[in-house]
């Protein structure tokens, strides 16, 4: 994550989009495209914009067919 980035600066949807690979990560350790589309009621194309922004600022990292989470300093409730 890029030093000086602030969680409240994402989206509702970014955060929604976190929460959701937050909870996946916890359960069974990643979290799959197919699983995120499912289990946030997002469409495909909003799923993978908000997945790009919360990459490039380092939130969510791609993990082998899937993702999990970056390092960071704040929590979220599931």
């Amino acid at each position: 994550m890029t030093e000086g980035h602030d969680v409240q600066e994402l989206s509702d949807v970014d955060i929604h989009v976190y929460e959701a690979v937050a909870s996946l990560a916890v359960e069974t350790g990643g979290a799959r495209l197919d699983t995120l589309v499912h289990t946030s009621g997002l469409e495909e194309d909003e799923l993978r914009a908000s997945l790009a922004t919360l990459i490039e600022e380092g939130y969510v990292v791609p993990r082998g067919d899937g993702y999990g989470l970056g390092p960071h300093t704040f929590e979220v409730e599931y």
